[in-house]
């Protein structure tokens, strides 16, 4: 039997919110900032989510000046997958055997020194395709390391019931940096030029370095064996999964979710063939910014959801939802329609990422939750970028619009059919 059904079936909240009323009920739940050291942890990613956001655009922006060559972009981004993987599952495990605290100024540090070393070559002008490949490995190496602490930590920090708050509030921000940061880089470069941007986010880290040494110290909690993180915890990471239904439920759904219904592949032929009568520049970066918009919107109404019960529930019908504003973004000819589409689709997509995160946090135990954060931090990585491969790969054969609605209405189809076959999802509640 699954004894996280079991559990938390019957488990109830520390502590009940008080009933809100009027526009409050739809402003977003901000109870976790009433406590200080979740207070920290959140204002450092607001600073945090723009200035990394400027590092993504000057990495790929420096390699393309260098080569001319696409390629060469999209070798760059492999060569930051694979650490990021190998990492974020080590330091999950890791992330379960020490104080995360300490885990988390490590790892911080390290990529502030990594983004004072991007400076330093670009203003150097050392040119190096290879040099910048190297610290971009580096780079995911550490922030691999640093995700599952970071999240994991969280639990510790604000009361369960406060968990679908404290996702929202930290989903949005890190959505809001999204949006501002390529603006904001766009906006820099033919100001100051494009090493000043990993500078800016070196300085930005040094925020972050300090937040979190203001933070409590997170060791295991008492009782827990001692543990060395190798290959041995990590597998038994994976053996917990498999044993706790819902945990695997909530990886599957954002597989489901993300691989067969994540667009973005094909928003350059869409922008250059079916909405070109827009402007291909104007359709190409209204596609990719919707999404992080409508997540925005969805964070800041998150008052909403956030105090819903029955997370299982809200998964599945958020992935559900996502998947029916894919189909109709793919069956949209009208470009104002299609970001419409995209940006209730963002809004689905916060949903699932709110409750997906609250269900990790909760059903998973304290010695366990850096290594769910791991395989969480992989999924998240991993799911768009084989959705890149299938949607580009069915765009060229079927076309691009009748790949984006088929894929949406396989993730209602495949998610659907999910949730009747195993229950522990729809039963989930806290």
């Amino acid at each position: 039997m699954d004894t996280s059904e079991s559990t938390t079936e019957e488990r109830e909240p520390d502590r009940r919110a008080p009933r809100r009323r009027g526009r409050r009920r739809w402003a977003m739940d901000t109870r976790p900032l009433r406590r200080p050291a979740y207070r920290r942890l959140w204002g450092s990613t607001i600073v945090t989510a723009v200035g990394s956001q400027l590092t993504a655009v000057a990495v790929p922006k420096q390699i393309y000046d260098l080569t001319g060559s696409s390629a060469w972009v999209g070798a760059a981004s492999l060569a930051g997958l694979v650490p990021l993987i190998v990492f974020a599952l080590w330091g999950g495990a890791i992330a379960d055997t020490m104080d995360r605290r300490k885990l988390l100024l490590i790892t911080n540090s390290g990529i502030a020194v990594t983004s004072l070393l991007f400076w330093l070559q670009a203003f150097a002008g050392l040119e190096s395709v290879g040099a910048l490949m190297l610290l971009l490995a580096v780079q995911q190496a550490f922030w691999g390391l640093n995700a599952p602490a970071r999240n994991a930590s969280i639990a510790r920090l604000v009361p369960e019931d406060e968990l679908p708050a404290a996702g929202a509030l930290g989903s949005t921000v890190m959505q809001t940096g999204q949006v501002a940061g390529p603006l904001l880089a766009g906006a820099l470069i033919p100001v100051i030029g494009l090493p000043e941007l990993y500078l800016i986010d070196a300085l930005a880290l040094c925020v972050t370095v300090w937040a979190v040494h203001r933070l409590p110290a997170l060791p295991p909690l008492a009782g827990t064996a001692v543990r060395r993180a190798g290959v041995k915890e990590i597998a038994a990471g994976f053996r917990y999964i498999s044993g706790h239904t819902v945990l695997l439920l909530s990886f599957l759904a954002d597989i489901i979710a993300m691989v067969l219904g994540m667009p973005r592949a094909l928003f350059p032929q869409l922008a250059s063939q079916t909405y070109a009568p827009y402007g291909e520049g104007l359709a190409l970066g209204l596609l990719f910014a919707a999404i992080p918009v409508g997540a925005v919107l969805g964070g800041l109404f998150s008052g909403t959801f956030s105090r819903a019960r029955r997370h299982g529930w809200m998964v599945i019908g958020a992935v559900v939802a996502w998947g029916v504003a894919i189909a109709g973004f793919g069956l949209s000819r009208s470009l104002w329609v299609a970001v419409v589409f995209l940006a209730l689709a963002g809004v689905a997509d916060m949903v699932s990422m709110v409750f997906r995160g609250a269900i990790l946090l909760s059903a998973a135990t304290d010695e366990m939750r850096g290594r769910m954060q791991g395989v969480f931090t992989v999924v998240v990585a991993g799911g768009p970028r084989l959705a890149d491969v299938l949607h580009g790969t069915a765009g060229s054969a079927f076309g691009p619009r009748t790949a984006v609605a088929g894929g949406g209405l396989l993730v209602v189809a495949v998610m659907l059919v999910l949730a009747a076959a195993v229950p522990a999802l729809r039963r989930y509640r806290v």
